[in-house]
């Protein structure tokens, strides 16, 4: 299952453009008040004409609606107004339990019986198959392929079960405590004990601070069955009720079916009411200090709490466009205050946002450097005061209309591409919050009449209307060690005070006029062109020895991506060099590129539909990107100027470096990192390149030494690849291609990469860590050695790992009850020379560490001796192919695979081969290579556990 998640108002950024109708964790709604501003706007918003929606007389919604992206798929959610804030105190965590125990028995589908058809029909449980619980709902997702029409029929019929046909047998029921349990476990640590001690106070001790939906383990070890079919049968009724259908089916046909298959659900006959639950503001002020021994920084947050605006009419709609304006433009001023020569915090940031339960909040976030808290939450604040008093700037708002705008654009180009899962998000929102969902051609229109009309005094009056000295609360969190200096409340409320008595200028929108560019490239030439029409690809050669491979694809219509990539890397520098040329890539282009610094880019760029950025990595260096087809000739343009006009800023450099080095101070405070290190430096062999970052480290990046290894690795592409992927008009990109590709410098010399023979170390090693409080224990054991590459190899050690994960998830989860998501994961290279690595993870009590390895180890050596069973090497064909089918039609697929193909001198024309391969995948191949290389010999156990255990 998805793990719940909790909107706490503790945030720094969001989105810019939000699509009406994304869910959202919202509870109880209110009128805004824009509304007195545009009255005539007061329409109620229309619901999506292109969805068919309907009410049976049970009460049960359905929304339903034809999509052919992916062709031949549909997906079906379950949606019920059921969580954990209707939980009473002896039932919390039931919503939850309930989640589980619906895939672990059903009236159709007894006990393990429905994962098993499903991931025969090609569904993979916990990517594909799914549910989560909330506070105010419970979601199921089913995603299925549409050839077959039984399988779709069984589809609605799993709906149809888990809306009122669970089976809730004992024995399955006390089998899955100890799964939630490990559940549980898993999100054990700092944030989870500091956010509830934070929740009661963000959300003034309403009922949602005291309903978690992962629930109490006193309720979930010993509630009795009856108690959550009591529960089951309470609230999962028709009138709390929605199916959600999207997908390339017959609308009409599925809307007959779905009246004949639900209309006889039963709602209780003394039904209980289903109470919407919100927070209240109380119009006090809260203070809240919490320190943890692992919290590794100190924050303060201020929250001015308000009701949630609501968004059912357009005068709502406008009046959410005027604060999404608002946040944009506080973000890029943050933004640019943490590119400052010397950035006064770690992370800082402040914007409008839910929380939940009612409740929206002006929130401002700061995290501190060690000792420079004041310092970096007065800069902060004097951001939010300055737009307060100043506001923002009309070309602040001129560039937001514009990014607004184009994104909007941008979404509409891509109508008729976008996927079904989008579109259930939407319809998720309409029915289990009444939020508007008029669909993209309505929202088009709104967007198009509202933003071009938004005046600079709506935006401002923003700040007025959120910035408020009532229903404020401050919170300020800290490492334990550090109690004793943090901030109390009448210190914060000094600084704030402080900051507001300042002189304080208005913001100053510094905007270059001057071209990315100082000088124009000299254009180049195409000097060969060939085609494979077979494989729908161009090979051009350029004059300056770059090769670039076209890829046309129709599966967007209006984007191309593009990834560039030539031998050298890190590899051909010194161990001396080696923190200098890793960090070149990320420190050269802070500086900005060509005549722009980073804040003049990014307004240069503002309503650009693009990305470019280069990469050095250790084999390799190269650029990665996007764009499309109006801002093709920008995305060159930055292309060129990151290849031969890097800028060098010394203050900005400093600005990195202390902040690297703020960021190391109690690092190895939080035990998942130094677990992490440990992992990394033994599977490195301890080799100075694969060891954790360190203040040591840090000191040896050179500004003038990383800028001169930037200028090295972009001075010579002979042999550079650039793979191009999507809607490519090579008329239009050709000529890019010779001014702006074809003129990169090159010496005619091809490089290759060094091999540093850093390879996981052999042996049988056993490193076991007592890091943290937790009564919690992460198990990670890696097999490896060399690996004869091929093809048919690479996908026999897929299906070896697949068929071990079926089986872990059988054995240690629910046969044994003993974790909550075991996993497998298998990592084949061939350059530089043939290397795998098979792993398992999983997390679970202390106490049953060795249980569990001897149950993994186990499986393994049965796959050796017997050889995977057949019915799961079915299961891993089905999923792979039914997963494949839908990957292939994405340009992010394409462009992985060329340049994986191209930077392992593979054939281009392989994939053509890889569902014969499939196929012929047997159980006796699958054992074969499991005795071929899980040999033993090279066996890496790491085992994570509390300091207590080692204390005993």
């Amino acid at each position: 299952m998805k793990s719940y998640e909790i909107i706490t108002g503790l945030l720094i950024a969001g989105s810019f453009l939000p699509l009406l109708g994304a869910a959202q964790q919202k509870t109880a709604k209110h009128k805004a008040t824009v509304r007195q501003v545009h009255p005539q706007l007061s329409t109620l918003i229309p619901l999506d004409p292109s969805v068919r929606t309907g009410k049976l007389p049970n009460g049960f919604s359905y929304y339903i609606r034809r999509n052919n992206e992916p062709e031949h798929r549909v997906v079906m959610y379950l949606a019920n107004k059921v969580g954990s804030i209707l939980e009473t105190e002896e039932e919390q965590g039931l919503s939850h339990f309930l989640e589980h125990m619906s895939f672990n028995g059903t009236e159709h589908f007894p006990k393990s019986e429905l994962i098993s058809y499903l991931q025969k029909s090609g569904v993979r449980f916990g990517a594909d198959l799914n549910a989560y619980t909330s506070f105010d709902e419970t979601v199921y997702q089913l995603p299925l392929p549409t050839e077959d029409p039984e399988v779709v029929k069984n589809g609605l019929q799993i709906m149809r079960d888990w809306a009122q046909g669970v089976t809730l047998e004992t024995s399955e029921i006390e089998k899955e405590r100890g799964v939630i349990m490990e559940e549980d476990r898993l999100g054990k640590g700092a944030s989870e004990r500091m956010q509830k001690l934070t929740l009661p106070v963000i959300l003034n001790n309403s009922r949602y601070a005291s309903r978690l939906p992962i629930g109490t383990a006193a309720v979930v070890m010993n509630f009795k069955p009856e108690v959550i079919r009591n529960y089951y049968h309470t609230w999962y009724r028709p009138n709390l009720q929605a199916i959600i259908i999207v997908g390339d089916i017959d609308v009409a046909k599925m809307e007959q079916e779905v009246k004949q298959k639900f209309a006889d659900l039963k709602n209780p006959a003394k039904e209980k009411e289903r109470v919407k639950y919100t927070s209240s503001l109380t119009g006090k002020n809260q203070f809240l200090m919490v320190t943890d021994k692992e919290m590794t920084s100190t924050v303060v947050q201020i929250l001015a709490k308000h009701k949630e605006k609501e968004v059912k009419t357009e005068s709502d709609y406008r009046a959410s466009l005027v604060r999404n304006l608002f946040n944009g433009m506080l973000s890029n001023r943050y933004m640019e205050l943490s590119r400052q020569a010397n950035p006064p915090y770690l992370e800082g940031g402040a914007e409008i946002g839910g929380i939940m339960a009612g409740l929206d909040a002006f929130t401002l976030s700061v995290a501190g450097r060690p000792g420079e808290l004041e310092n970096g939450f007065k800069a902060a604040w004097r951001e939010t005061r300055r737009a307060q008093l100043f506001g923002f700037t009309k070309t602040e708002l001129e560039r937001a209309k514009l990014e607004y705008l184009n994104s909007m654009e941008a979404i509409m180009k891509e109508k008729d591409k976008r996927t079904s899962d989008t579109y259930v998000s939407a319809y998720l929102s309409h029915f289990l919050y009444q939020w508007a969902t008029p669909g993209l051609i309505k929202q088009n229109e709104m967007v198009g009449r509202f933003i071009p009309a938004i005046t600079l005094a709506e935006v401002n009056a923003v700040m007025k209307e959120y910035i408020r000295e009532t229903d404020r609360d401050i919170i300020v969190m800290g490492p334990e060690k550090d109690k004793s200096a943090l901030p109390a409340e009448a210190t914060i409320l000094t600084w704030m005070k402080e900051v507001n008595n300042e002189k304080i200028d208005p913001f100053k929108d510094e905007v270059s006029n001057l071209p990315l560019l100082a000088h124009a490239p000299v254009a180049g030439k195409i000097v060969k062109e060939e085609r494979n029409d077979k494989a729908g690809l161009t090979f051009l050669t350029l004059s300056n020895g770059v090769n670039v491979v076209l890829k046309k694809t129709n599966f967007k219509n209006d984007q191309i991506i593009f990834h560039a990539f030539t031998n050298g890397g890190t590899s051909l520098y010194s161990d001396a060099d080696y923190q200098s040329a890793m960090n070149a890539a990320g420190i050269i282009p802070s500086g900005g590129v060509g005549n722009y610094n980073a804040s003049q880019l990014d307004k240069y760029l503002s309503g650009k539909q693009l990305s470019v950025g280069p990469y050095i990595n250790e084999r390799t260096q190269g650029f990665i990107g996007s764009t499309n087809a109006k801002d093709m000739e920008s995305a060159f343009s930055l292309l060129y100027a990151y290849a031969t006009a890097p800028r060098k800023d010394a203050e900005i450099f400093k600005g990195i470096i202390a902040n690297a080095k703020a960021g190391q101070v109690n690092k190895d405070d939080d035990p998942a990192t130094v677990f992490g290190d440990t992992v990394s430096s033994v599977l490195g062999n301890y080799h100075i390149r694969r060891t954790p970052v360190d203040l040591e480290k840090i000191e040896q990046i050179d500004l003038d030494r990383a800028f001169a290894i930037y200028k090295e690795r972009f001075a010579n592409v002979t042999g550079m690849n650039f793979v191009f992927v999507g809607s490519i008009d090579e008329v239009k990109l050709k000529p890019y291609l010779e001014k702006y590709i074809a003129s990169l410098p090159a010496n005619g010399t091809k490089e290759t990469a060094k091999d540093l023979h850093i390879h996981i170390p052999e042996g049988v090693i056993s490193k076991t860590i007592y890091k943290g409080k937790e009564d919690k224990a992460t198990v990670y054991l890696v097999f490896s050695g060399k690996f004869d590459y091929d093809f048919e190899s690479d996908l026999k050690m897929q299906a070896l790992k697949e068929a071990l994960e079926i089986r872990l998830l059988e054995r240690l989860r629910e046969e044994e009850s003993g974790v909550y998501t075991p996993s497998a994961d298998v990592s084949t290279t061939k350059l530089p020379d043939g290397r795998y690595s098979l792993s398992i993870s999983f997390g679970c009590a202390p106490a049953n560490v060795e249980k569990l390895i001897a149950s993994a180890v186990d499986e393994l050596e049965k796959l050796k001796k017997d050889g995977p069973a057949a019915e799961n090497i079915d299961k891993f064909k089905a999923e792979d192919l039914h997963t494949m089918e839908t990957t292939m039609k994405t340009n992010e697929f394409w462009l992985d695979y060329l340049s994986g193909q191209l930077t392992n001198e593979e054939p281009l024309d392989q994939i053509s081969t890889y569902t014969e391969l499939i196929r012929g995948i047997t159980p006796e191949g699958v054992k074969e290579i499991a005795r071929k290389y899980l040999t033993g010999k090279n066996y890496i156990r790491f085992v994570h556990l509390p300091e207590t255990v080692k204390a005993k």
